[in-house]
């Protein structure tokens, strides 16, 4: 069951931020590690030494982790065969691959149209710019767990392909599919091996976890190292990114996947009800969260959450995210609804509002907003254009969502003439000065003295 909060239980609990460092560990997870590493270790310290271990050894290391984490065959292939990736995308059903293919147009057009030039002026004498270049080589991460997701490949590896990125690496963990002979194997999804194919990326690895994460950073025998690394993942990818961060670059630290709605009395429950189910199934941590001044709206959406429940397969995840981060918070306004989602700074943001434009001025804080019932946030997962990959976790107040200008890097261009120069270079010497630096100033007054 959805419960409903008021807004000083909400403060304390659904819409409380907790640090990613303050994530708390199972004993379960923590009973893992001690049968793993043979003695009770922290999920940072495992990473560590897997970070270490693979960084050290190479191929062998991530042989050895992907077997004993991900029961990969040890004599498996680490790069996926293209051949592989051409098969899977023939024998793709023709409605999921027309689908796939409206997608990667839709989500193309509209990083087309995102800005990203070189610039120059001359009127500060000389000429003063930028060059944009893009990253030479980049990792995107591609989530396996319970949900193989298609739609990320799309929605990361087409934005780094119009900002003109050269070389795009996908990592990807096995799965355990039955094949034809009816025995399971760990192998990567066939739907991912698709949507690679479609969107024309070739390289792709069969890795998942920490190990990935340190292939791409440091760079295997099979897997040359990449400049910035990409992708949502678990609690241990989260962690190798943030421990390989500055030998690689990264696109942040992504929690689990999170929606708010605000709703007026105009709103549907039924569509409501069934836009917060659509982002509390994916994991047990996600959360999906209704912000409604209406008692009326709110009971009706807790009723219609637990009827549609019903038929749900992934219940059983549902049961868990429910109860846990998710809930209905009845608010005095719209205006107070507004003010919690501003502190809160949800990945997504659904205004299902009579004059969902009034009320979008009032958002300072959201990876995305879905203005109105016809804009829903599932259509954002997977063909309405902008990436899906937003902030998580309160990032919103300081990040934005995956696009352009995430795969590319600025160079400055200073080209002064020498009447400029010796303008400027005195100034530069004095400052120089000023803060202790004499060689510096020497090499300003060069420039200048007769």
């Amino acid at each position: 069951m959805l419960k409903i909060y008021s807004v000083p239980e909400a403060r304390q609990s659904i819409l409380k931020r907790i640090p990613p460092d303050e994530t708390a560990v199972t004993p379960a997870m923590l009973d893992r590690l001690a049968a793993t590493f043979g003695e009770k270790i922290t999920p940072e310290e495992a990473v560590r030494r897997i970070l270490r271990d693979v960084r050290s050894r190479g191929d062998a290391a991530l042989r050895e982790w992907s077997a004993k984490l991900d029961g990969f065959p040890a004599d498996a292939p680490i790069r996926v065969p293209a051949e592989a990736l051409s098969a899977a995308l023939e024998a793709l059903d023709p409605e999921t691959r027309a689908a796939l293919e409206v997608a990667a147009h839709r989500i193309r057009e509209f990083y087309r149209r995102q800005p990203l030039t070189s610039w120059f002026t001359n009127d500060l004498g000389g000429t003063l710019g930028q060059f944009i270049r893009p990253h030479a080589r980049v990792g995107l991460y591609v989530p396996g767990g319970t949900a193989p997701l298609p739609s990320s490949v799309l929605m990361s590896a087409i934005p780094a392909q119009v900002a003109g990125v050269k070389d795009i690496v996908i990592v990807t963990p096995p799965q355990r599919i039955q094949n034809s002979e009816f025995r399971i194997q760990n192998l990567v999804s066939p739907v991912i091996l698709a949507a690679c194919a479609l969107v024309g990326v070739t390289e792709v690895y069969a890795l998942g976890g920490a190990q990935a994460i340190a292939a791409l950073a440091y760079g295997t025998e099979s897997v040359p190292a990449v400049d910035k690394i990409f992708g949502p993942g678990n609690l241990f990818v989260t962690l190798a990114k943030r421990q390989v961060f500055g030998a690689v670059g990264i696109d942040g630290l992504a929690g689990p996947t999170e929606t708010v709605v605000i709703a007026d009395d105009s709103a549907k429950p039924a569509w409501v009800a069934a836009d917060l189910l659509a982002q509390a199934e994916h994991d047990v941590l996600a959360s999906a969260i209704l912000l409604t001044p209406s008692q009326k709206l709110a009971e009706a959406v807790q009723i219609e959450v637990g009827r549609q429940m019903e038929t749900l397969p992934r219940a059983d995840i549902l049961a868990q995210s429910l109860p846990g981060q998710s809930g209905i918070v009845v608010t005095c306004d719209l205006d107070e609804a507004a003010a919690l989602n501003n502190a809160y700074a949800p990945e997504h943001l659904c205004l299902a509002v009579r004059d969902p434009w009034a009320m979008s001025e009032k958002i300072s804080n959201a990876g995305g907003i879905f203005m109105g019932e016809h804009s829903f946030e599932v259509l954002g997962d997977y063909v309405a254009g902008p990436s899906h990959v937003m902030p998580t976790g309160g990032s919103a107040r300081f990040a934005s969502p995956l696009n352009v200008w995430d795969f590319v890097h600025i160079i400055s261009l200073i080209a002064l003439n020498p009447a400029t120069t010796a303008q400027i270079a005195p100034l530069a010497a004095r400052i120089a000065r000023a803060e202790g630096l004499e060689a510096h100033a020497r090499s300003a007054d060069a420039r200048v003295n007769k």
